[in-house]
């Protein structure tokens, strides 16, 4: 059985946010939760094992056993305990603990409370949240720290690809229907009488703060960022460097208390609060208003990529060309316009596609444009875009002589799991292991019995 670096990895530490607190998910008459091993001091629970079975079960894995998992796992928490023991790897544990503050803010954002989250994510607490963003930020920075370690000298020879693609062709997944797309974005522009209008805004909400009203109320009340709104504005422990330019350089320049006049970014216009500056962090609170264009800013620019789109039809510009004086997307407008799929290639899954993306290409051969339509960045702006189609790729089977990088990629997989395999080999002397008694019958890959415990 083939494994890819995604799975044999991350498995074990990016199971979705519902894993967290795995108890809410046993059944009656299930096996309530408890430690099933301990490989030196990291501790393993059952419900780390059974979510990590259900969460492959939902995206559709073929083989579920518990022994399985447990095998995996086992692997996952002894390259974590390595790892914290090996000074070749800096400790970032307590970096990741500041920025797990910034990730519940980013979660509860998505909420109509906090205790909405924390019901449907079934903790008690926040403390207890957090501590689990942290210790699962933690294991996954340390497990990938020192599988890169472990597997950093291994490389493959294209003899080794033939080789592996003889092998396992047969096993090998079918790759579905694809397409490579370069696209133009523009964000629509605001009109000067827009800006001020905005602008107004928040100087009406700073003369409400320093009138009385608390900044927090405010900021929970108007503000569009997503991150913070719901924790009054506020961001803590912010290290220099962390956020864009000018909010930085404004929160910086105030004294603590004191709120900016509003000033725009890349993600709308603020106003800013210093709450606290200590050494290289600091606390800020901020209200973002998006510059979110109105009707006829976009007309205004649709109109201006009707011109661009017949520019490229008659042959005065190319795509490559338009892409690089036009567009507004930063990731594509260098590398003419094509959009990167997931695996770092060029190909996109038309499964996965956005709707409205998938809507506009549907019927399209290669070398056609969309009609100009008004797409959704992630970054949340809105934009007017057209795209093309370089390339229009059907289901099949993977061949070397199309999809070589991409087999290579799985061979380079094979090899790495195989030296981290002789490596956990390797570590079993010297390692405390003590597995449950309840996993006496599993029939484990690797033969942990040589240096487990069996209770």
């Amino acid at each position: 059985m083939i494994k890819n670096l995604k799975y044999l990895l991350t498995l074990s530490f990016l199971v979705s946010l519902f894993s967290f607190n795995a108890n809410a998910q046993v059944k009656k008459g299930d096996l309530v939760d408890g430690i099933s091993a301990v490989v030196g001091n990291e501790i393993i629970l059952e419900s780390e094992v059974l979510e990590q079975q259900n969460y492959a079960q939902q995206q559709g894995a073929a083989q579920t056993n518990k022994c399985e998992f447990m095998d995996g796992i086992l692997s996952n928490k002894l390259l974590i305990y390595k790892a914290k023991k090996d000074t070749l790897i800096q400790d970032r544990s307590a970096a990741i603990r500041e920025q797990a503050a910034d990730k519940y803010s980013q979660i509860v954002s998505q909420f109509p409370s906090e205790k909405a989250m924390l019901d449907a994510y079934k903790f008690r607490t926040s403390y207890e949240m957090k501590n689990a963003i942290e210790k699962m930020d933690i294991d996954n920075y340390y497990g990938q720290q020192k599988y890169a370690l472990v597997t950093e000298k291994v490389n493959i020879t294209p003899n080794e690809v033939t080789d592996f693609y003889n092998a396992y062709k047969y096993q090998l997944p079918q790759v579905k229907d694809e397409i490579v797309l370069s696209k133009i974005a523009m964000y629509p522009k605001l009109t000067e009488a827009h800006k001020d209008e905005i602008i107004n805004k928040l100087k009406k909400i700073k003369q409400d703060i320093l009138a009385g009203d608390s900044f927090d109320n405010k900021a929970r009340i108007y503000s569009e960022d997503p991150g913070s709104a719901a924790n009054g504005g506020l961001y803590t422990n912010i290290n220099r460097g962390k956020m864009v330019k000018i909010f930085e350089a404004t929160a910086l320049n105030l004294q603590e208390g004191e709120i900016s006049e509003p000033v725009e970014s890349e993600f709308g216009f603020h106003i800013i609060q210093l709450v606290k500056k200590s050494g290289k962090q600091y606390d800020a609170r901020h209200i973002l208003l998006k510059a979110e264009p109105n009707a006829e800013e976009i007309a205004t620019a649709k109109a201006e990529m009707e011109k661009i789109k017949e520019d490229i039809k008659s042959g005065k510009l190319t795509f490559k060309e338009a892409a690089f004086k036009y567009s507004d997307d930063k990731n594509t407008k260098f590398n003419a316009g094509v959009m990167p799929g997931e695996d770092g290639s060029d190909r996109l899954e038309k499964a996965n596609l956005n709707a409205t993306v998938a809507y506009q290409i549907a019927g399209l051969n290669k070398g056609d444009l969309t009609d100009v339509f008004v797409f959704e960045e992630p970054n949340q702006k809105k934009a007017v875009t057209i795209m093309k189609v370089n390339e229009v790729i059907p289901m099949h089977a993977l061949d070397l002589a199309t999809d070589f990088e991409r087999i290579k990629g799985f061979a380079l997989n094979k090899k790495k799991g195989e030296v981290l395999e002789k490596w956990v080999k390797e570590q079993l002397p010297d390692t405390f292991i003590s597995i449950n008694n309840r996993y006496k019958d599993c029939n484990f890959k690797e033969d942990w019995s040589k240096s487990a415990i069996i209770k």
